[in-house]
């Protein structure tokens, strides 16, 4: 069983999401820039149905398959997050998917 989120008290916790498209259930694309796009669009949405939004986001998790990508990574994040960033960590994804480029999770307080 898997939860996209869960909410405790003033926290939601978003777990690992990646930059598939919901409408097509594909990855968003072969670039860092497309999957972060995707996986920081759906980090968007599971964040509203659990009443929080981007600007509640105090910390986020980064995981990349290739360490090497995190220029490209920055480059879409600067556009979700132009200013008061939240903290945020990178590592290096641990399993071997097929494409998969990022995974995003993230932690909101929204009291």
């Amino acid at each position: 069983m898997f939860s996209q989120a869960v909410k405790a008290g003033p926290f939601v916790f978003v777990s690992g999401t990646v930059g598939i498209d919901p409408s097509s259930g594909r990855l968003a694309g072969g670039t860092i820039q497309e999957q972060t796009r995707q996986a920081l669009t759906n980090c968007q949405a599971i964040l509203e149905a659990g009443g929080a939004s981007l600007d509640d986001v105090v910390e986020v998790g980064i995981l990349l398959t290739n360490p090497a990508d995190f220029d490209g990574l920055n480059e879409e994040w600067a556009r979700w997050f132009p200013s008061d960033p939240p903290t945020r960590y990178g590592v290096k994804l641990g399993v071997d998917v097929p494409g998969l480029l990022v995974s995003i999770r993230m932690t909101a307080y929204t009291a």
